[in-house]
């Protein structure tokens, strides 16, 4: 699906139809993709090239908005298949593409080998000479269509989000939360909710990160998970809101021997409580068996965040 502005929404085909989004610009024949899904992606990623009328050669970048594998894990196996494009990514996500031997590690002590070569496929280097980092306030050029990159924390440390000017939209990676299309009302308003899985959420740079992307006064966001939304200040509230409501079931939850258990149960309740009240045309077991993984992940990472929290603090030693 592409829009009026030569945005291209491609569907990666990550673990079910309508969950994970990279996106494809095109301007004056040239083209740069946002983010670009597993290896398992490759086809329906050079697919979308043919479909405009592109070829590899035609690419000139792939934008990463973090290097979380659903969002960069093919960054290899693409990078490979375009000769002229340069990898754009955030400077500590950068030496993890270059040499991917601790992301991959990391995720399979989580996964399992058998798991991580089903969902994610090989993990490819890309060539340090191709890769640029991506600091706070950097303009990647597209054919002469500025694509603006600032630096926004809060679901990852590496996280930058997209500004397009011509579009006047972001694409926010996982900084403006999930929307599935299954929750939309009967009006087509989209429902969101913050993800803050493992292992770098912060509340408030997440908050302040989400202000930012909002005061440049966007008509819509292309999220990964997913697809182009619009309605962004309710959204942009509703985030903010929730996010705070979340960091208040964390602390409800700290010190009880079940606080996983705990915290699994309070973020279903109030995702499908919301849920409900949005119009969403799902029953309350339908909305929470298609939230249930995400809930899982929001949990850990909410429950890694809370740790550092309430860790003791070292005393400053004066000398």
């Amino acid at each position: 699906m592409n829009d009026a502005h030569g945005i291209v929404t491609i569907d990666t085909g990550f673990h079910r139809p309508y969950f994970d989004a990279a996106y494809l610009i095109v301007e004056h024949g040239r083209g740069a993709y946002v983010d670009c899904g597993t290896q398992h992606s490759l086809p329906a990623m050079l697919d979308a090239l043919s479909w405009q009328g592109l070829r590899p050669e035609d690419v000139d970048w792939l934008i990463l908005t973090h290097v979380h594998l659903d969002h960069a894990g093919g960054a290899g196996a693409l990078m490979r298949a375009l000769p002229n494009a340069r990898l754009a990514v955030h400077p500590r996500g950068a030496p993890h593409m270059i040499d991917p031997e601790r992301l991959v590690a990391g995720a399979t002590a989580v996964y399992g080998e058998a798991e991580m070569a089903r969902s994610y496929g090989e993990i490819v280097p890309v060539d340090a000479a191709r890769v640029r980092e991506l600091h706070d306030g950097d303009t990647v050029d597209l054919a002469g269509r500025p694509l603006l990159c600032i630096d926004t924390p809060g679901h990852a440390r590496h996280h930058v989000c997209v500004w397009d000017e011509r579009s006047r939209s972001w694409f926010t990676g996982d900084t403006f939360g999930l929307s599935y299309r299954e929750f939309d009302n009967a009006r087509g308003e989209p429902f969101v909710i913050p993800t803050t899985s493992p292992v770098q959420f912060e509340p408030e740079p997440l908050k302040a990160s989400i202000r930012a992307m909002l005061s440049r006064d966007p008509v819509a966001m292309h999220l990964t998970h997913y697809g182009r939304v619009g309605d962004v200040a309710r959204l942009a509230h509703d985030l903010i809101a929730q996010i705070d409501a979340m960091v208040a079931l964390a602390h409800a939850a700290h010190g009880h021997a079940d606080r996983h258990e705990r915290l699994v149960q309070s973020l279903t309740h109030l995702y499908v409580e919301r849920a409900t009240a949005h119009g969403a045309p799902l029953t309350a077991q339908e909305a929470a068996e298609l939230l249930a993984m995400d809930i899982e992940l929001n949990a850990q990472g909410l429950e890694i965040w809370l740790a550092r929290e309430t860790a003791p603090r070292r005393p400053v030693q004066v000398r």
